[in-house]
């Protein structure tokens, strides 16, 4: 539990530090992860974006789902490094290859995947469980599949006006 302090600790102060050097969106995600079992994600994340060929992105979301036929939720962070060769080039900029890491409380999951205007992202990784937790008496590890859908909250407003 120490480390996941530490976590949050750290994902606190390089999202305040990040601000001042780069341009940053808020964004609504809403996903699908199966982790030995199926959850819905709801959360939120932040898109620190410099130039278009390498954008950071850092979220917090919770993860709702059944284990052992019990209700369970978990918190998860995430960060993810998106990379495109190409600059300034709008056709080629519809696809981003992603790298990252999310941890929750019971788990480590580096992954790896593919993104569509950094709105749509699909990314597989393998997931390490954290010493013996378990979650309702089932540890989750081993293949971890990310299906998310991230929305701007500048663009939700617009569309709700």
């Amino acid at each position: 539990m120490k480390f996941f302090s530490f976590v949050v600790f750290g994902f606190l102060l390089a999202s305040q530090s990040a601000k001042a050097q780069f341009t940053t969106h808020k964004m609504l995600q809403v996903g699908y992860v199966y982790q030995n079992q199926s959850f819905a994600e709801l959360g939120g994340r932040l898109l620190f974006l410099k130039n278009d060929d390498l954008i950071y992105r850092l979220g917090a979301s919770a993860l709702v789902g059944s284990a052992n036929s019990k209700f369970a939720i978990m918190p998860k962070l995430q960060g993810d490094v998106l990379i495109n060769s190409q600059r300034n080039v709008d056709f080629y900029h519809s696809y981003y290859f992603l790298a990252g890491a999310e941890i929750t409380s019971k788990y480590y999951a580096p992954k790896i995947g593919v993104t569509l205007f950094g709105i749509l992202d699909l990314t597989g990784g393998y997931a390490f469980p954290i010493g013996n937790e378990t979650i309702n008496g089932k540890q989750l590890k081993g293949i971890n599949l990310n299906f998310t859908l991230n929305l701007p909250l500048v663009m939700l407003h617009d569309f709700l006006k």
